[in-house]
């Protein structure tokens, strides 16, 4: 959710979230069209900065940096939260550099990439399909960890089952939860008056699609990505300032990060103590911690 309500209502930023954080790198463009997978290094794209690559096409933002140890360490994809471009995840992006090949990519409607068209509704079929797409070009046959915030967390999270050959890790960062709309349907009434019912009427109508991606936000159940390991990272306190719902909208997004634990047997939930939903400013200690602890699993998973 975007940040257009009060201080009160910031917690509609569990939803899908706007902030930004700057990582200056050289720009360039691209043309996909021109190159495919194969001609493409198979341990990916080596540029370090910011380029710009055409996908079915549509101009695609993305960024790299850092230089993996071993030709098959996995290349970490980070994935902002709804509402937010690539730079919000820049700071992440330059710790993990230090030990690991990371990259990041701004979804379409986000940061600098195209838009999507006009009246339309895009759905996971149609993210995911672009996520495969950056992926042939970023990571090649390289194992591949997503670490994802809000939003970039629960595409993440849908995305994995069905590419359980590539995506060998997971980090889910206060990942919006599995059935939002049924949840907040059920925590919220629709007769509930002031910052409950703004942060209810907007949490819905992000979901159907209002918002810059134009995506729409399904609930769905977990489906299981087998035994890739899988780290939750849950916010400490978000809700406190929502009154009357605040204890049972922390419960709802307890619960709801709970269900996500389903991915994978081998998952672990935290808590992210002192954190707000963004976990990897208020806590990168932790956030690190975590996506270093996936890659180095999923590194030796051969």
């Amino acid at each position: 959710m975007f940040r257009t309500l009060a201080k009160a209502t910031a917690a509609i930023a569990v939803v899908c979230t706007a902030a930004g954080a700057g990582l200056v790198l050289n720009e360039e463009y691209a043309n996909a069209g021109t190159e495919d997978r194969s001609s493409a290094a198979s341990a990916g794209a080596s540029f370090t900065g910011e380029k710009k690559i055409r996908v079915d096409g549509r101009t695609v933002n993305v960024s790299c940096s850092g230089r993996a140890a071993h030709r098959h360490d996995p290349l970490v994809l980070l994935m902002a939260g709804g509402g937010e471009g690539l730079d919000n995840m820049a700071p992440l992006q330059k710790s993990l550099s230090r030990t690991n090949r990371v990259c990041s990519y701004d979804r379409l409607g986000e940061g600098r990439s195209d838009k999507p068209a006009p009246g339309t509704l895009q759905t996971m079929d149609d993210t995911g399909a672009l996520l495969t797409k950056v992926l042939d070009r970023l990571a090649g046959d390289r194992p591949v960890v997503l670490a994802g915030h809000s939003l970039g967390g629960y595409i993440a999270a849908r995305y994995a089952p069905d590419h359980t050959d590539r995506v060998k890790g997971l980090v889910l960062l206060d990942a919006t939860v599995p059935h939002l709309t049924r949840d907040m349907n059920r925590t919220v009434p629709a007769d509930a008056t002031g910052t409950a019912a703004q942060l209810r009427a907007g949490a819905l109508a992000v979901n159907e699609g209002q918002n810059p991606e134009q995506f729409v936000i399904a609930d769905g159940p977990v489906r299981s990505a087998g035994r890739i390991p899988v780290e939750i990272l849950k916010h400490e306190s978000q809700y406190a300032e929502v009154p009357q719902y605040g204890p049972a909208l922390e419960r709802m997004w307890a619960k709801g990060q709970h269900e996500w634990r389903e991915i994978s047997r081998n998952s672990r939930l935290t808590t992210a103590k002192g954190s707000g939903h963004y976990i990897h400013t208020d806590r990168p200690d932790l956030a690190i911690k975590a996506i270093h602890k996936v890659t180095h699993h999923a590194a030796h998973a051969h």
